[in-house]
């Protein structure tokens, strides 16, 4: 785009965003940080699609994807604002405005530890997965592949270090269809050589499948520091990671099985990757965490009487692969809590099991524990209960989604007092300033929704 240069630092767009500096650029456009003069100067990103312009088919096709992902609403995806139409020089120009994400994608961070003689380990590379399959699962879900999966398209947030998916491979698709077009080519050669599937590269074909072979060479790469093409037999066509980086051997079977040359030998679905790297050992405990994580037992404070899910939010940094926001199970009273202990850590919670034994009905072969001591009787005073259901009636009232809405207040919370993040938030009379705290974060942010402001 030739008139990208008017978009100069401290320049404005539409008399509402204020350009701080180019972050990046493609064969596409041009990504800009500003500020959002009308949210506070709260920081965004401005996409610029430059062959989309030109071409009236092109921009029509881009404005039902942008459509498509004003829908997206997940906690680890950067959130759509707006399609920006505007004229630049007397030329239309169109942009996508979205949420900046303050973080350092894992190919710095890779870089960053290679400078030190370091790579990412087989526990972090494994927490990553937990922490993106939901993200796909998410995305699948809504009949879109991101098709560009790769240690760059992935940051870590700054804030709770949780992996965001960033630069959407639909998106870039029909950037490409618009060059490709103008230029007579065929449009099959979309995706990252070295990290997407042969399926893609050559025929233009892309599943759930294609994600999941990207991500898996994104594992590798992060295990072992090198580019996939050293890692690839490209005379044998296979791959030849394990003369390289030495895993599990239920991590290794994944991998291997995510990387498998034809898309139906691969798992199905981001869900059968999870149910793969579960520690056998450990299954009938995460059977049972998987009905419970609706109960905020642990991470917020709770009424201790009986619920059901739809009036409660999950704990802060739920860890996404267990949720099921389908399902509405009853809450099981406090002092039955007593054998399963759930510490807070930034983007992932470690379960232990701990003290008495309880039994949950219709689930058989439960684990049992002695008992030593009850729990104490942890009961709120009524006059917090009455607090809680205001913030949620209030909730309520402005029509917004108990998830999204509590993930910002955690984040909201996080960043006003960072002394408290990973530390597990109970309904004890100890944790009560705390709760206050969380409180007043919550109610702040509902007096600037109820005047008009944006989540």
């Amino acid at each position: 785009m030739s008139n990208s240069s008017l978009l100069a630092p401290g320049s404005t767009l539409e008399k509402r965003y204020r350009i701080l500096r180019e972050l990046g650029r493609g064969g596409f456009g041009r990504t800009y940080l500003a500020e959002d003069i009308n949210r506070y100067n709260e920081h965004c990103v401005l996409k610029e699609f430059s062959p989309v312009v030109h071409s009236p088919k092109a921009a029509e096709l881009f404005d039902r994807e942008a459509s498509m992902l004003y829908n997206l609403q997940h906690p680890q995806i950067p959130r759509f604002r707006e399609l920006l139409r505007t004229d630049l020089g007397g030329n239309p120009s169109l942009f996508l405005v979205q949420d900046y994400i303050k973080g350092q994608t894992y190919e710095e961070i890779l870089i960053s530890r290679q400078q030190q003689g370091k790579n990412f380990t087989e526990a972090e590379v494994t927490q990553l997965l937990f922490q993106l399959l939901p993200v796909l699962e998410y995305i699948h879900s809504k009949n879109l592949i991101h098709r560009d999966i790769s240690p760059d398209n992935i940051i870590q947030h700054d804030a709770d270090k949780l992996p965001f998916l960033i630069d959407f491979g639909s998106v870039k698709q029909i950037a490409a269809n618009a060059v490709l077009q103008f230029n007579g080519q065929s449009d099959t050669a979309i995706g990252k050589q070295g990290y997407s599937p042969a399926e893609q590269m050559r025929l233009g074909k892309v599943s759930a499948a294609s994600d999941l072979y990207a991500l898996a060479v994104t594992a590798l790469v992060l295990l072992s520091g090198k580019k996939p093409q050293k890692l690839y037999d490209i005379n044998n066509k296979t791959w030849d990671w394990r003369s390289h980086v030495s895993v599990s051997q239920n991590l290794g079977t994944v991998l291997d099985k995510m990387l498998a040359d034809q898309p139906g030998d691969r798992y199905p679905s981001a869900k059968a990757v999870r149910e793969a790297l579960k520690d056998p050992k450990l299954s009938q405990i995460s059977s049972i965490i998987s009905q419970m994580v609706t109960m905020n037992f642990v991470g917020r404070p709770f009424k201790n009487t009986t619920q059901t899910a739809t009036s409660n939010h999950t704990p802060v940094h739920q860890n996404p692969q267990i949720v099921n926001n389908n399902s509405t199970f009853k809450l099981i009273p406090w002092k039955t809590l007593g054998s399963l202990s759930v510490i807070l850590v930034p983007g992932i919670l470690a379960f232990s099991v701990v003290k008495s034994g309880f039994t949950l009905p219709k689930l058989p072969d439960l684990p049992k524990f002695s008992s030593r001591q009850q729990p104490p009787d942890t009961s709120l005073e009524e006059a917090e209960i009455i607090r809680q259901e205001k913030i949620g009636k209030r909730r309520k009232n402005l029509n917004i989604n108990q998830d999204i809405f509590y993930q910002k207040v955690d984040k909201l919370y996080y960043n006003k007092y960072p002394e408290f993040q990973g530390r597990t938030l109970t309904e004890k009379p100890e944790d009560a300033e705390i709760r206050q705290k969380w409180y007043e974060v919550a109610e702040d942010l509902l007096d600037k929704l109820e005047k008009g402001g944006e989540l």
